[in-house]
């Protein structure tokens, strides 16, 4: 067996499991860590340990990786910033990359993702997305559910979708809804779920038996597609449908389709379509 030569650095969610699977079925052998506190989910039969590390100890825990022979380095799932620091656990080396860590936090998750990128790269590893290890986890360009989005539909996805790269641009959010034409929310901070959870909330409900509006998901302008692209699952179809809309779109190869087959059939149950589009650009 080959030694392995990537490092899976796990966040909370699906896409760390779905991740190692793809890799497995590729004969790709790799490790997997994550920081303290976060418990990945992982296939029932995965064998590869956990690595936990301390965010107060990263530093040496991605210099002791290269030592180990990895050169590649792929972050998934969701990671939360951290809301303290145990300065009895702070080495040396970590308290002087903390500052431009902390200080990217004020800029938004992007540029708080870059600078960790940057850190890491410059111990030795090569930071890579899901895109260049896994690709088959982004949809390409087509329908994932039975129904076919309406003319409407099309329309307000198009709209959805100006919307998205608007707000891109300054690093607020992935997604926005918009229904009628009309923008209902854009994502923000507290996220997918949120955003939709408050659109239930305060929108006018279509008529019984119908949908009306869409979630539409693509990464930021300019974002650092490595890390933190957008994603749709089986709770963002749920969400989705509580909300009343028709269904959900995203950008092509921009986003991931996590648990596909569940995600897809929720869909077809609560008749909703799901749309992987070709990009604005």
């Amino acid at each position: 067996m080959a030694e392995p030569t990537l490092a899976i650095i796990a966040g909370a969610g699906v896409l760390p499991r779905m991740l190692s699977q793809a890799l497995r079925a590729t004969g790709r052998e790799h490790l997997i860590c994550c920081p303290h506190g976060l418990e990945p989910e992982l296939p029932d039969n995965e064998s590869t340990e956990v690595e936990e590390f301390f965010f107060e100890r990263s530093i040496s825990f991605f210099r002791s990786l290269e030592k180990r022979g990895i050169r590649q380095v792929v972050m998934v799932g969701k990671f939360h910033r951290p809301r303290s620091i145990n300065f009895m656990r702070l080495e040396g080396s970590t308290l002087m990359a903390a500052p431009r860590i902390l200080g990217s936090l004020r800029r938004g998750d992007d540029a708080s993702l870059r600078a960790l990128a940057e850190i890491i790269e410059e111990l030795g590893l090569e930071v890579v997305g899901v895109e260049a290890v896994a690709p088959n986890l982004l949809p390409e360009p087509g329908l994932y559910a039975s129904r076919v989005p309406s003319e409407t539909d099309r329309s307000d996805v198009e709209r959805a979708a100006y919307i998205v790269e608007a707000i891109s641009a300054v690093d607020v959010g992935q997604g926005a809804v918009v229904a009628g034409g009309l923008c209902l929310a854009t994502e923000s901070l507290p996220g997918t779920d949120a955003m939709l959870e408050w659109v239930a909330q305060t929108r006018d409900q279509p008529p019984a038996g119908t949908r009306s509006g869409v979630l539409y998901k693509a990464p930021k302008l300019d974002q650092d597609r490595r890390m933190d692209l957008p994603a749709i699952g089986p709770t963002t179809v749920a969400k989705a449908a509580a909300a009343g809309l028709a269904g959900i779109a995203w950008e092509a190869r921009g986003a991931l389709l996590l648990d596909a087959e569940r995600t897809m059939a929720e869909a077809d149950r609560l008749g909703m379509f799901l749309w992987a589009r070709p990009s604005l650009r």
